[in-house]
Order: C-alpha cells, then structure tokens, then sequence
C-alpha cells in the first residue's frame, strides 16, 4: 500500500508518529507538535490504514480462545449480546500469541464458525463460554472446550481470559477518543489488534517507521 508524500516535515512526521505509537489522541498530538487538528487526525488515519494493510494473514493453533464483544453505542435497550447501536466484534487468541479481530453482521453460528473454520487449524483446541452459537463446535474438526460464566470465569486451563483481556485493553483505549464513527472502527480495531500483538512501544514505533519510508514512493 503506498502514500503520497505528506507535506508535513520530516520531524514533525517522526513527533506525530511517536504521539500516535504512545497512544495519544491526533487533537492532542497536534497541539504538542504544532499542526492544525484536522492535519493531525488525517495523518493518524492513513497510519491506521498503513497498519491494517501490513496486516498479516496467519492461522492459529494450539490452545485457542474465542468470543465476541460489543463496542460503541447508547445504551439503551437490550444490553450484552445484540445490544443496540453497537459495533459487533469476534476475536480469536492464540494463547501465548496473537489476537484475530474481525467485525460481524451478527453472532449466529452461520457467521461465527466459516471464520474459526478459516482462522484456526484443525485438531486445535478452541475455548469459548457458553452462548449456544458455539454448540456447532461439538460436531467439528476442533476440540470444544467452554466455560459457563453464570457458575464460574475458570477451570484449570477452562477459560476465555485471554481474549477477555484482550477486549478490555482495546475498550480503554477507544474510550479517549469519545465516540468512532462506524465507517472508521475498522481502522482502529486493527490498531487495537496491531498494539496487542507486536509488542512494546520501542517495537511498535520502530516497525512502524519503517512502514512509513517503505509505503512513499
């Protein structure tokens, strides 16, 4: 994926790319590094975009955690699973590894069990609770384990924490921005999904720069 070549100065460029790996908003970015907001917030997408497109494409093994969470919204009305006005989001975790994240029309076992079919190795072990859209697993290549939330979080190696955590770190972060427009989420889930899994700031910072001067022509 390439860019045109931002108009913006080297050091700036360098300053905007460390607000962002440091997890501040483009507002304040802008401010620090002195741009206009709206130069900041265009700069922050096309990182976004960058990211999501050096997305690699990988299938996981081993122990595997599945779930789904809602993000964004007003709530009112129905709460949890289906909740109105929220953004539906399914992620798989490799324990030990790396977080898969993927937005959803729906949670229908129809839409959920094409994409661990498509994500996860056979014979692997998939964990996830105890919502019904998963029973499908029972009859599958995959070894079907679950945890029944209204008794217990954990069994010995019987749970979904990994992935659980996963959605809170994400939560926190989205929650500065107050409010994302549906058409964007896409975006910054990967950024979620690319925080999680590359590692610290230092890596993360350093991979990214080099995205940067490898994606201008």
């Amino acid at each position: 994926m390439y860019q045109r070549k931002s108009r913006l100065s080297p050091r700036k460029q360098r300053k905007l790319i460390e607000f962002f790996v440091a997890g501040a908003t483009a507002r304040t970015a802008a401010e620090l590094v002195g741009v206009q907001p709206n130069t900041a917030i265009r700069y922050f997408m096309r990182l976004r975009k960058l990211i999501a497109s050096k997305t690699p494409s990988y299938k996981l093994s081993g122990e595997v955690e599945a779930d789904e969470s809602y993000f964004g919204g007003v709530r009112k009305g129905k709460r949890g699973r289906g909740s109105a006005g929220k953004v539906a989001v399914f992620g798989l975790l490799k324990r030990g590894g790396k977080v898969y994240t993927v937005i959803i029309p729906d949670a229908k076992t129809t839409t959920l069990l094409p994409i661990i079919e498509e994500k996860v190795e056979p014979d692997s072990i998939v964990y996830t609770d105890a919502f019904g859209a998963y029973n499908a697993l029972d009859v599958s290549d995959f070894h079907h384990m679950r945890i029944n939330h209204s008794e217990l979080f954990a069994e010995s190696r019987n749970h979904i924490n990994g992935i659980e955590n996963f959605w809170n770190q994400a939560k926190r972060h989205l929650r500065r921005f107050n409010g994302i427009k549906k058409e964007n989420f896409h975006w910054f889930l990967k950024e979620c999904e690319w925080r999680f899994n590359g590692g610290n700031h230092q890596q993360l910072l350093k991979q990214l720069k080099y995205w940067v001067k490898s994606s201008i022509r």
